[in-house]
């Protein structure tokens, strides 16, 4: 199969036509390579996300003579644990066909995580670019409160240095360590997840990965049945009071949502059943009392949080790109470069996926 850029969008976004806009809180008066991409606040207005059809990539490599044909070239192939993550060199992911990346999507719905290293042609390409790639793999979102590079709302950024930070949520706690899936509060949440630096700390600034499928299996098999009947509710009101706060910038462009997902979903092209609650976003089950809820989340938090051996720790080189499906994985930015002054600069495309399955098909999510 040939590697060349043909590249098919399949889902187009709409985006305003007339911006207001008001100044960038982040600058930068160094001669810095990827200013251009600093994170740029507009007061846009967007209207409620409307539901559409996911049909996930993946389902059309599944028919491929070799569903991992995209890595035939590959110089390196290496698992980073036997549960989670794969990382890869020597192949250029900017020059994947279709059939690749729907390859691609297939293996990352198998490993949770591809790590791609030497990828600084992909990076190089630009916003349009890793729009059209990230298309690929669903509509793309656009985050309600998040900065983006002026002119492409799609592009969600992370950023800290010493004047400046964004999007790092640090609170009062003892760690920085906040696992997530991407917008969990979504009716249909991000699948295949794009992200690199543009700009990273000498040392520190790592991401860490964990398993949600792993951390399913190891619960005993009553309590996944237990799990199985529930659901929780995932809100994106806090994001936003956080973003009014004006420590993100006080942009809300599309008010806050609030959406009922399953505890255990099941992978449409795997399907693999995972566990999906997060710290972050989950608030609480439904049907149970409050301490009933609490006490449940909070031991699932607490096993995600302490599970070391199905997690992964991804340690940023120049020109990584980390892919990996948000509907199986957890993940948390490692903030433990503040002292050092660096700068982190990160850019995310999240392409939306089908609203969670239940793995219990009797659960009924809108009752």
């Amino acid at each position: 199969m040939s590697q060349t850029q043909t590249i098919t969008q399949t889902q187009s976004v709409n985006v305003p036509a007339t911006l207001v806009l008001k100044s960038d809180p982040v600058t930068t008066t160094d001669d810095y390579r990827y200013a251009n991409y600093l994170p740029h606040f507009s007061q846009d207005r967007y209207p409620p996300l409307e539901p559409f059809e996911h049909i996930d990539p993946g389902l059309r490599a599944l028919a491929h003579p070799n569903p991992r044909a995209f890595l035939d070239n590959a110089t390196s192939v290496v698992e980073l644990t036997p549960r989670l993550g794969t990382e890869v060199r020597g192949v250029n992911l900017a020059e994947l066909d279709a059939d690749a990346l729907d390859e691609l999507a297939l293996e990352t719905a198998r490993r949770g995580l591809l790590v791609f290293r030497d990828q600084q042609d992909f990076i190089d390409r630009g916003p349009d670019f890793y729009k059209r790639f990230g298309s690929h793999f669903g509509r793309l979102h656009i985050h309600p409160t998040s900065g983006h590079p002026e002119g492409h709302p799609e592009i969600h950024l992370v950023y800290r240095d010493a004047n400046s930070t964004f999007n790092f949520e640090v609170s009062e706690s003892t760690t920085s360590t906040l696992w997530h899936s991407d917008v969990s509060y979504e009716l249909q949440p991000p699948g295949v997840t794009t992200f690199f630096l543009l700009a990273q700390p000498e040392t520190g600034g790592d991401t860490l990965f964990v398993s949600q499928v792993s951390s399913l299996q190891k619960l005993s098999p009553q309590f996944i049945a237990f799990l199985r009947t529930l659901k929780a509710l995932h809100s994106g009101v806090e994001q936003a009071n956080f973003s009014r706060s004006g420590k993100r910038g006080g942009v809300v462009r599309r008010e806050p949502v609030e959406n009922v997902h399953p505890v255990v979903r099941r992978h449409p092209v795997t399907g693999e059943e995972a566990l999906y609650v997060n710290r972050q976003f989950t608030r609480r089950i439904l049907g149970l009392k409050k301490q009933e809820s609490d006490n449940i989340l909070n031991f699932l938090y607490d096993h995600i949080d302490k599970s070391g051996d199905i997690q992964a720790r991804l340690k940023w080189a120049p020109g990584t790109v980390a892919i990996w499906d948000n509907r199986i994985t957890a993940h948390s930015a490692i903030v433990d470069f503040g002292d050092s002054k660096e700068r982190r600069h990160g850019a995310r495309v999240a392409p939306q996926a089908e609203r969670p399955i239940p793995a219990n098909p009797e659960l009924k999510l809108d009752d």
